[in-house]
C-alpha cells in the first residue's frame, strides 16, 4: 500500500455490488467483504503507480489495453498481450490499489480473458462495469457510502465521548470510565499498576494467554523505561489486544476485544486522555508544579528556573525537545491537543493555527504516531527552547514535503551551512526572499518544490494543491526573485535561504 495514510472512511467494495443500480460484476480476486475502498480514481495510463496513493478503485476502459498490445493481444491473443497485462496488473497492485474496474464500453465488448487471469494471480479484484453505468455514478455511489459510513462513525464517536465524559464526572469515576469504554467497543478494558496486578477492569474477561499477552504489551509500553513506546498492539488467538501508557506515568491501559482490530480510535485516546488526568499528576489548574512554573514565568522569572520546577519529577533535566505535530488527511482539532499528550506523554501540548507544539524532557524517545506528521528538534537547554520550536517547525515542514510520519532536525554542523553564522545566514535569508515576503504559500511551495528535486507532482501531493497550482506558484516565485530555477546554484542558492525563514 502507499505511504500515504488515507484520511477517508473506507467502505467494503460488497457494498458497490449489492447496488442493483450500477450493475457492477466481480470476475476476479477474492471475496468483496475483505476489500476496503478509500477513493475511486479513474486513468488509462499504462503505468498507474505515480498516480495512486493507495486504497482506490481504479477505473478503466482499457483504451492503453490497444495502444499497447494490439486489440487481439489485448483479449489474449498473444503472449505479448498477457504480458503486457501482467505488468499491468502487477504495477496496479504495486501501487496499492483496492480494485480495478474494467468498463465494457466503448473499446471492448467483453472483460479480456488475460486480464481475468492476471487478476486472479495477483489477488485484484476485478469488476466489470456494464456500458449502462458511466463511471462518476460508481465514484458517486463510492462517495455516498463513504458519507454515509462517516456519519455513523461520527455518531457512534460523540455518543462515546458523551458517555465517557459524563462517566469521569461520577462519584467514581475511573470504573466508570472502563465500564463505558468496554461498552463502546464491546472490549476488555482494564488498568493494570507496574506490578501486573488489575486496579480496575469492565467488560467479558479474556483467556489465561490473552492475559499473559496484554501483562506483557503494558511492560512495554511502562513509562518509566527509557525509550518505551506511547502504545502496543498483538493478537492472540483472533483477540486483538491494545495497551496505552498514561500521561504523567501510573496505570497502563490495556484493551482486548474478539474483533480484527479496533477501528474507534478515537474513542480509546479519549479514554485515555481521561484516564490519565484521574489518575496521574497532571491535574491542569490543580497541578501545583506547573501552576508554581507559570506564576514564576509572569513574575519576570527565567526560562530555566521554570523548566527546573517542571522537571522535578523527571530526573531534574534542564534540557528540552520540542515536537510539531500535524493531523494526516483532516484538520487538527481541539481535542486532539490531549490525545497527542498522552501519545508522548506530556502535559506541556500547545495548539495553535492546525499545529500542534509539545515539550518534552530530553531522554523521551520521538517516534511516529499512527495518523500524525511530526517534526522534531534538537535536545535544548530552556533559554534555547525559541530555537529548537523554529528546528521543529522546519522538521514538520520536511515531513509534510516528504509524506513522511516523523522528520528530525538536521544539524548543520559540519556543512556548508557551519562555516556561517546563523545571524548572518539569516539577515542574508531575509534579504534574499524579500520579494516573497507577505506570501507564505510562495515560499511553501518552493521549499517544497526544491526539497522534491523539482517534481511537480510529488509537490502537490505533499501540499494537497493541483500540480498546475504548484507550476504557477513556483514560477510567480522564480519571477518575483529574478531566479533561474534550471541553475543548480541558484536552487542550492535559495535553498539555504528557505532553511533560515
Amino acid at each position: 500500500m502507499a505511504e500515504l495514510t488515507p484520511p477517508t472512511t473506507a467502505v467494503p467494495l460488497s457494498s458497490l455490488l449489492l447496488r442493483a443500480d450500477l450493475g457492477l460484476r466481480q470476475v476476479a480476486g477474492p471475496p468483496p467483504d475483505e476489500v476496503l475502498l478509500y477513493w475511486v480514481h479513474t486513468s488509462e495510463m499504462a503505468d498507474p503507480v505515480p498516480y495512486l496513493l493507495g486504497g482506490e478503485l481504479l477505473l478503466t476502459a482499457g483504451v492503453h489495453f490497444a495502444g499497447g498490445t494490439g486489440d487481439a493481444a489485448a483479449n489474449g491473443g498473444s503472449d505479448s498481450g498477457g504480458a503486457y497485462l501482467e505488468h499491468y496488473v502487477a504495477r496496479t497492485v504495486e501501487a496499492g490499489a483496492a480494485a480495478l474496474g474494467f468498463g465494457l464500453a466503448p473499446v471492448y465488448d467483453t472483460t479480456p480473458p488475460a486480464l481475468v487471469a492476471a487478476c486472479e494471480r495477483h489477488g485484484l479484484p476485478l469488476l466489470e462495469v456494464p456500458p449502462r453505468t458511466p463511471f462518476t455514478a460508481v465514484a458517486r455511489a463510492v462517495w455516498q457510502a463513504m458519507a454515509e459510513a462517516r456519519h455513523r462513525e461520527l455518531r457512534r464517536i460523540t455518543e462515546a465521548q458523551q458517555g465517557l465524559a459524563s462517566a469521569a464526572a461520577r462519584p467514581e469515576p475511573v470504573p466508570a470510565v472502563l465500564r463505558q469504554l468496554a461498552h463502546h467497543l464491546d472490549a476488555r478494558a482494564a488498568l493494570i499498576d507496574p506490578r501486573g496486578t488489575e486496579l480496575y477492569a469492565a467488560g467479558p474477561p479474556v483467556s489465561p494467554e490473552a492475559r499473559t499477552a496484554l501483562d506483557a504489551l503494558a511492560a512495554v509500553v511502562r513509562p518509566d523505561r527509557p525509550g518505551a513506546p506511547a502504545s502496543a498492539t498483538d493478537t492472540v488467538g483472533g483477540t486483538r489486544l491494545a495497551a496505552y501508557a498514561l500521561a504523567g506515568g501510573g496505570p497502563v491501559l490495556v484493551l482486548a476485544a474478539e474483533r480484527r482490530e479496533f477501528r474507534e480510535q478515537t474513542i480509546a485516546a479519549m479514554a485515555a486522555v481521561l484516564l490519565s488526568l484521574l489518575t496521574g499528576p497532571y491535574r491542569g489548574a490543580g497541578d501545583e508544579r506547573h501552576t508554581t512554573a507559570l506564576v514564576r514565568l509572569l513574575l519576570g522569572g527565567s526560562p530555566d528556573e521554570a523548566a527546573a520546577l517542571l522537571t522535578e519529577a523527571a530526573d531534574g533535566t534542564r534540557r528540552w525537545t520540542v515536537v510539531h505535530a500535524r493531523r494526516r488527511g483532516a484538520e487538527t482539532e481541539g481535542r486532539a491537543a490531549g490525545e497527542l499528550a498522552a501519545a508522548l506523554g506530556t502535559a506541556l501540548v500547545d495548539a495553535a493555527d492546525g499545529t500542534l507544539r509539545a515539550l518534552l524532557p530530553e531522554g523521551r524517545e520521538v517516534t511516529g504516531r499512527p495518523g500524525w506528521t511530526l517534526g522534531v528538534s534538537e535536545p535544548v537547554p530552556a533559554d534555547a527552547l525559541p530555537t529548537a520550536d523554529a528546528q521543529a517547525a522546519a522538521a514538520l515542514r520536511r515531513a509534510v514535503a516528504h509524506r513522511a510520519a516523523l522528520e528530525r532536525h538536521r544539524s548543520a554542523r559540519g556543512g556548508f551551512a557551519s562555516l556561517v553564522a546563523e545571524g548572518e545566514a539569516r539577515a542574508y535569508a531575509v534579504a534574499r526572499l524579500a520579494p516573497l515576503a507577505g506570501s507564505p504559500a510562495l515560499v511553501d511551495t518552493l521549499r517544497a518544490w526544491l526539497s522534491l528535486h523539482g517534481s511537480w507532482d510529488r509537490t502537490a501531493v505533499a501540499l494537497g494543491v493541483h500540480r498546475n497550482t504548484v507550476r504557477q506558484r513556483v514560477a510567480r516565485a522564480a519571477a518575483l526573485l529574478d531566479a533561474d530555477l534550471d541553475d543548480a546554484e541558484v536552487r542550492a542558492d535559495l535553498w539555504f535561504a528557505l532553511r533560515y525563514v
